[in-house]
């Protein structure tokens, strides 16, 4: 008996180019964005001082691909034409504070073995080290903040924007590229940082059909076989992709989630069929995150609702929901939000997409009401709140969907 695992490249020649991470060599659909974006950086490979770039939009629209692109490109030129760079890249997803920002830029700039604690230190000597840090280098130093709108304050972009005028470094020209998903959040800036820090602004706005179609042409002829693919999988990616918001991210994902699917089924192309199956997996996983993220009553709404279903209880109006929601906060001794603050829970789930909702009259005696069921299968929704189940109890309605791992849930 041979290996359990074997080596299958039926379909792909390199499926690696199917993950978000993966820069291409060439990048489509963006001519404008790129345009807009070589001119901005064409200061730096003159030996002039950088221009602040303020980069924005949606998830998956190029942002970051673009910008890792265009930088690698500016390596390349800056080391043809000896000008002096360095480039330090610093994702902001989890830092929440100019004084986490600081330190983890400090660390980025420093070998492993000298990096500070990321708290207990003052905040001016925090900023002390980093200009020592950025004074070590020389020539033109830019700075690259990914997804900069999870900064909640306005200290690090204000010292950071401000250092040259400051006297803080003396040796190097500093420049900085900020990207955003969150449009508005320049907005919210202090004016000095808002000016100094977008100083060329450059929106990227949604991929159209088209473009997207672009896109995964680009990486299907590099990731499949020829012939891997039917005729209209690369149009129904890019139509489902266009309908998620025009984000080539999720359309790339949901390319190789069909594949995927081809490669476990053995099948010899992927089709449209597994598209949509894809499709489905995905929003699915899409809806577990969004109920995991639900805040503790949003969850408790929707288990309330969960175990009416589970009940056969549902459609079911608001106030019965409502019930059901105080007795599952009453067995934990918590305080119920008010009745309309439960209503709004259900309003918004109804735009997410987890619930279904519609109004129903009364009759003769007048007025009308609204009835509620939820939009996913029960063992889905249980799974995604089981946090919220061990904590609250789990009602005696939904115990059958409860997974057999083990865990003990108290019962109400």
């Amino acid at each position: 008996m041979g290996p359990r695992f074997q080596p299958d490249d039926t379909l792909y020649k390199r499926r690696n180019t199917l993950k978000v991470e993966y820069v291409p060599d060439d990048i489509v659909g963006r001519d404008n964005e790129i345009e807009e974006y070589e001119a901005a950086l064409q200061p730096i490979i003159n030996g002039e001082y950088p221009d602040n770039i303020f980069i924005y939009g949606k998830t998956g629209v190029g942002k970051t691909a673009v910008t890792n692109f265009l930088l690698n490109e500016l390596r390349d030129s800056a080391e043809h034409f000896a000008v002096d760079t360095a480039f330090v890249t610093v994702n902001c997803d989890g830092l929440s504070t100019s004084y986490q920002a600081a330190i983890n830029l400090v660390n980025n700039l420093r070998d492993p073995e000298n990096h500070i604690a990321e708290t207990g230190h003052p905040q001016s000597k925090v900023y002390r080290l980093l200009w020592d840090e950025l004074n070590k280098l020389s020539g033109t130093v830019i700075i690259v903040l990914d997804e900069i709108d999870h900064i909640s304050d306005d200290t690090f972009l204000y010292q950071i924007t401000r250092a040259d005028n400051n006297g803080y470094i003396d040796n190097i020209q500093l420049g900085l590229i900020g990207i955003s998903n969150d449009s508005t959040f320049r907005e919210q800036l202090d004016a000095k940082v808002q000016s100094s820090l977008c100083e060329t602004e450059i929106s990227f706005p949604p991929y159209g059909t088209e473009e997207l179609q672009k896109v995964l042409e680009q990486r299907a002829e590099i990731a499949f076989h020829q012939n891997a693919l039917e005729e209209d999988v690369i149009p129904l990616c890019a139509a489902l992709g266009r309908q998620d918001g025009g984000d080539a991210r999720r359309a790339i994902t949901l390319l190789r989630k069909a594949g995927d699917l081809a490669r476990t089924e053995n099948a010899s192309t992927v089709t449209t069929d597994l598209v949509e199956r894809a499709q489905e997996k995905l929003e699915a996983q899409q809806s577990m995150d969004i109920m995991r993220d639900l805040t503790e009553h949003e969850q408790l709404t929707l288990y309330a609702l969960t175990t009416l279903a589970a009940e056969d209880e549902t459609p079911a109006r608001s106030r019965i929901v409502y019930q059901r929601y105080k007795e599952l906060c009453e067995f934990q001794a918590r305080d119920p939000r008010t009745a309309r603050r439960m209503r709004s829970f259900l309003s918004d789930f109804e735009i997410l997409n987890l619930t279904l909702s519609h109004k129903e009259h009364r009759g003769q005696d007048g007025g009308t009401y609204r009835e509620h069921e939820i939009n996913r299968d029960i063992a889905t929704v249980v799974d995604a709140l089981q946090t919220t189940i061990s904590e609250f109890g789990a009602h005696r309605s939904i115990v059958d969907y409860l997974p057999d791992s083990g865990e003990e849930f108290a019962t109400m």
